[in-house]
């Protein structure tokens, strides 16, 4: 009999299996500043008998994104057919965003960015972080003070040449009364606005993924802004739930779900 997995292992592999084509590196063009990490994520509209309605956002740190002009590193698996250039520069960036309140968080609908790539003759084929794996408010409560195992999918800066390759960094976050949520010591720069994940057990020999939330700057640990609150914020940017909102949201797309879990088995 094989060895079975631990759970170290089986979370970044479920990382890596789910989540490897959601995240896209981005920095203020011509400049070596505001580098940060975006990543895909599906919120949930409603559940129908043909599958999940979702609305689809690019989400990252608030700060970043206030340029005008962006410069984003497109690995050539985001796209069909490939392209053969690997950066793109998108101008008017800094207005494409929803900033959410005083979270620290942005969002860009999909629809701009579907539309960017129909005029330069491609399509995206991306992975996104879905709704069943957002954190809960249960899932942040669960979090009681004592540092937990996390897992950051960003794409740091390389020292040398800097490049923009995806890494999963390893680390624990925590939460108290007075802080919230925050990774535990520093992160590698480009890594703000990343996706950062736990996996909660939910029993003896088996555990769910958890997205807890995006990581934002800060001196020190860095704070996470949780996707409890996140997913609260992005109701105001719902035009039919609030007829007052200007028209700016994704558009509702179908979805189909996918299985991010795992157990022990034996």
């Amino acid at each position: 009999m094989s060895e079975l997995p631990d759970f170290h292992s089986a979370i970044v592999y479920l990382i890596n299996a789910d989540s490897a084509r959601a995240t896209l590196p981005f920095q203020r063009a011509n400049r070596a500043e505001q580098y940060a990490t975006a990543f895909w994520f599906d919120e949930l509209v409603k559940e129908t008998a043909e599958g999940a309605v979702v609305r689809q956002y690019l989400v990252t740190a608030g700060e970043p994104t206030r340029v005008e002009t962006a410069e984003i590193t497109l690995r050539q698996e985001l796209c069909s057919p490939a392209m053969s250039a690997e950066k793109l520069a998108m101008t008017g960036f800094a207005e494409g965003w929803i900033h959410l309140g005083d979270l620290g968080v942005a969002v860009m609908p999909d629809t701009p960015l579907y539309a960017y790539a129909a005029r330069k003759g491609w399509s995206w084929t991306t992975d996104e972080i879905t709704d069943g794996v957002a954190a809960t408010e249960e899932d942040i409560a669960a979090l009681d003070g004592t540092p937990v195992p996390a897992y950051l999918l960003g794409h740091p800066v390389d020292a040398e040449n800097g490049a923009r390759e995806q890494a999963l960094v390893v680390g624990e976050i925590v939460r108290t009364d007075e802080d919230g949520v925050r990774w535990v010591g520093t992160l590698p720069q480009g890594c703000v606005g990343a996706p950062v994940f736990i996996g909660a057990r939910l029993g003896e020999n088996s555990f769910k993924l958890v997205c807890v939330g995006v990581a934002l700057p800060g001196e020190g640990p860095h704070p996470i802004a949780t996707f409890d609150r996140i997913r609260a914020a992005l109701l105001a940017v719902a035009p039919e739930r609030r007829g007052d909102v200007p028209a700016i949201a994704a558009e509702p797309r179908s979805a189909v779900p996918k299985r991010r879990w795992w157990r022990r088995r034996g």
